[in-house]
C-alpha cells in the first residue's frame, strides 16, 4: 500500500529535502503552503508534479482539518513555524500564534479528523536555551531564551499531552542546527556562505556579524529529515534528540567557509553590536546516543563538508550555474 504524507511548510528548507526523500521512498507527498502575492517555490519547483501543494495555514483551523479530509494522510509532520529566532523578538504574537497553537491547531485537527495518523512535530535545541547540562539529551530541562523557544517548548509539549491524552502516534524530534544550501539567507550559515560567494566574485566587500563565539552543533539537513521519518516509523512513539555531538563556534564557521574559497577572514568580517539578540543563547550540543541507538540514525555529513557545499552553491548560484535540488 501506498502510504501518503502531509508536509506543513514544505517550501522550507527541511520541507524540500523532506519531500524528496519520501518521494524516493514511494510516498504520496501532499504538502501545505501559504498563499502569498509572490511565488515562494523555489525548493521544491525542481519536484515538478510529484508533490501536490494546497492552499492552508496553521492560523485557520478550519483549513487544517479540510486538508485532511482531502489528502487523508498516513503520517503528518508538522515543519512550519515562524523559525528566525531575532524575529521572534519583533514579532512574539504572531510567533507564538504560528509556532505554538498551529501545532495545537493541527493535532486538534487529526484527534478529530483521524486519531491513526502519525504526527510528528519539529522541536528545537532553541528550547534548551541557558543550558543546563552538556551535552543536551531528551531529559535536559528546558530554558528557552526567545520567545520562539518558548513557542516551541509550548508545541512540544502540546504534541506529548496529546499522545498521552488521546493515544495518537506524535513524536517530537529535537533537531539541533542543520543546514544546508536551501537555508534562509536570514540565518547566519547561509550569510556567512553567500557573502563569501559574493566577496570572492567581488560583489560584496565585507561580512557584518554579531556574536562570533556564539557555539552551535551543526549537521546537514538531508541527513536530518532522514531522522524525522526514522521517528515516525519507530515501533513506538517518542522524543529523540538529532545531532552530530559537535560544536563550533560562528568564528569558525566563518573562518571555514573564507578559507574554502582561498580568502582569509580577518579581512572582511566585521563585528555589528547591533546584531546582538536581547538573550542570546551561547553554547549547544546534542547528544543523539539514543538516536543512534534506537533508531539507527548517523549523520553522514561533516561540518567541513558542510560549510564547503554552502560556499559552493552559492558560488554556483551567482555564476547563474546552480540547478538547485
Amino acid at each position: 500500500m501506498t502510504r501518503t504524507a502531509l508536509i506543513t511548510g514544505i517550501t522550507g528548507q527541511d520541507g524540500a529535502y523532506l519531500a524528496s526523500f519520501l518521494l524516493d521512498k514511494g510516498y504520496r507527498v501532499h504538502g501545505i503552503h501559504r498563499r502569498s502575492s509572490t511565488d515562494n517555490l523555489e525548493r521544491v519547483a525542481h519536484l515538478g508534479d510529484r508533490v501536490q501543494l494546497h492552499c492552508g495555514d496553521l492560523l485557520d483551523s478550519h483549513s487544517l482539518l479540510r486538508l485532511l479530509e482531502q489528502t487523508t494522510p498516513h503520517e503528518v509532520y508538522n515543519l512550519a513555524a515562524q523559525s528566525f529566532v531575532p524575529a521572534s523578538f519583533d514579532q512574539p504574537l504572531l510567533t507564538s500564534e504560528v509556532t505554538a497553537l498551529g501545532a495545537l491547531r493541527l493535532l486538534e485537527a487529526i484527534r478529530q479528523f483521524d486519531t491513526s495518523i502519525r504526527y510528528y512535530q519539529a522541536s528545537s535545541s532553541e528550547m534548551f536555551g541557558r543550558v543546563q547540562q552538556e551535552p543536551q539529551n531528551e531529559m535536559t530541562p528546558f530554558w528557552p531564551r526567545s520567545p520562539y523557544g518558548v513557542a516551541k517548548v509550548y508545541a512540544h509539549w502540546i504534541t506529548i499531552n496529546y499522545r498521552e491524552s488521546y493515544g495518537i502516534f506524535a513524536c517530537n524530534g529535537i533537531l539541533f542546527n542543520h543546514e544546508s544550501p536551501w537555508r534562509g539567507k536570514e540565518f547566519v550559515t547561509r550569510k556567512i556562505s553567500d557573502a563569501v560567494a559574493r566577496i570572492k566574485l567581488g560583489r560584496q566587500k565585507t561580512l557584518r556579524l554579531g556574536n562570533l563565539d556564539a557555539q552551535r552543533d551543526w549537521g546537514f539537513a538531508g541527513d536530518y529529515v532522514q531522522a524525522m521519518w526514522r521517528i515516525l516509523n519507530h515501533k513506538t512513539p517518542d522524543d529523540f534528540v538529532i545531532a552530530t555531538g559537535v560544536k563550533h563556534s560562528v568564528l569558525e564557521f566563518a573562518e571555514l567557509a573564507f578559507e574554502h574559497a582561498d580568502m582569509d577572514f580577518r579581512e572582511f568580517v566585521e563585528v555589528d553590536p547591533g546584531l546582538l539578540r536581547p538573550a542570546d543563547v551561547h553554547t549547544l550540543c546534542g547528544d543523539a546516543s539514543k538516536a543512534r541507538s534506537e533508531l539507527k540514525w548517523e549523520p553522514k555529513v561533516d561540518f567541513r563538508e558542510l560549510v564547503g557545499m554552502m560556499v559552493e552553491a552559492d558560488l554556483a548560484r551567482l555564476n547563474g550555474e546552480w540547478g538547485g535540488g
